[in-house]
């Protein structure tokens, strides 16, 4: 046998432990006592016994088990199962109980959803400040790459400007080139009359 002592009554703990032992094969049942306690009669294999006593010790927002003292002994065998035992309009009880939480989740739930609703407004507030930064920031930008394309523009001219330039200087070049092609063959000319004078004399 198990005696559970703690927040165990009146919290759902019964249809736990009754979860509990089905998911590990164990056969018995659970009670609640009329001193706050919660006794329950497990039959299995020894460390399946162990497992589930360890599997017992729950601690959430409505179930806190504080101790468990277990006694080894052999108990009564021939369960086929494992169930929940119900004492005389206890289910009346758990009905009042389970409103009572149900008042205090709705209330959770609105104080909750009412600063979840703060938090929004104001995170969207925040959101469309930012917004009008980045905005005025893109209109600066924009400014800038116009400015940037003016310059562009201009360099653009510069360097068709410097385009026809270059075309006049080639153009230039090339008479020279014309020119001291003449130069040359004019100076072959006079070495080749300097020679035949030469020859002459």
């Amino acid at each position: 046998m198990i005696w559970v002592s703690g927040k165990v009554q009146k919290a759902g703990y019964r249809a736990r432990v009754v979860a509990i032992a089905e998911a590990m094969g164990i056969k018995g049942m659970v009670e609640n006592l009329p001193d706050g306690r919660v006794k329950v009669i497990a039959e299995g294999a020894e460390a399946d016994l162990e497992r589930f006593s360890e599997a017992l010790r729950i601690k959430n927002a409505l179930i806190n088990v504080t101790e468990i003292e277990i006694d080894r002994s052999r108990g009564l065998e021939g369960f086929d199962g494992f169930h929940k035992t119900v004492g005389k309009d206890e289910t009346d009880e758990r009905l009042d109980k389970s409103a009572e939480y149900l008042k205090v989740l709705i209330d959770v739930t609105k104080e909750g959803f009412g600063r979840i609703e703060t938090e929004m407004s104001k995170g969207f507030s925040d959101l469309g400040n930012k917004m009008d930064h980045m905005l005025d920031k893109q209109d600066q930008m924009l400014i800038r790459q116009d400015q940037m394309l003016d310059k562009q523009d201009a360099t653009i001219r510069a360097i068709q400007g410097l385009d026809s330039k270059m075309d006049r200087m080639l153009d230039k070049q090339d008479r020279m080139l014309d020119k001291q092609d003449l130069l040359i063959d004019k100076q072959d000319e006079t070495t080749g009359e300097i020679r035949g004078l030469r020859t002459d004399l």
